[in-house]
């Protein structure tokens, strides 16, 4: 079973002015694929790693990204893909505190004219335990033109005058349930990386 999530507004809650960015997540094999199909702006330039290999600061490029929330513990997995093939997985323990990152991922991408598309699958290992909220982002643009697009963006009445974008905002996640893709009765495998976290 696969489910689609569709990017269309701004982190503020203003409509986006281009074709959305989707994300599909379905079963793979031993992790959650994620495959992304979005329009490719090419800017910022492309990120000087190696392609299909981790990237620090990726977030600073033109990026999607989601995070797979337990809301109780406020542990979460972060998954950043770009159209230039780089990604970065960061595991988190409270709101944008990683306690690791950089961890290797199959992840491939294709820029096709005006658009790209990428596959990942993200190892069940980098889950944690009981994931039950989710957001999805998507970056791009330089200097004054940088956008940040949110599936679960912060409403208006709750916005603060020179408010940024801050997408560990754990709030506005909302409800995720892995079963739902991966078939009623699914369990979620163990993870070690996860041991000794709340």
């Amino acid at each position: 079973m696969q489910r689609q999530f569709v990017i269309q507004h701004t982190w503020d809650s203003n409509p986006v002015k281009h074709d959305p960015v989707r994300i599909i997540f379905s079963p793979g094999n031993g992790g959650l694929k994620m495959l992304v199909s979005a329009p490719f702006f090419d800017d910022p330039e492309a990120p000087a790693g190696t392609p299909g290999l981790p990237f620090p600061g990726l977030w600073d490029y033109e990026v999607v990204e989601s995070f797979f929330l337990d809301c109780r513990t406020e542990n979460y997995l972060e998954v950043e893909v770009c159209p230039h093939g780089q990604h970065l997985i960061l595991l988190l323990s409270g709101a944008g505190q990683a306690f690791q990152q950089q961890l290797p991922m199959v992840f491939n991408a294709t820029i096709t004219a005006d658009r790209w598309t990428g596959e990942a699958v993200v190892p069940w290992e980098y889950f944690p335990p009981g994931v039950n909220r989710m957001n999805s982002y998507a970056i791009h643009g330089s200097g004054e033109e940088r956008t940040y697009e949110a599936l679960y963006p912060i409403p208006k009445d709750q916005q603060v005058e020179g408010q940024k974008p801050d997408f560990h905002r754990l709030e506005y996640f909302q409800q995720f349930c892995l079963e739902s893709i991966m078939g009623e009765g699914w369990i979620q495998p163990e993870s070690h990386l996860w041991k000794g976290k709340p």
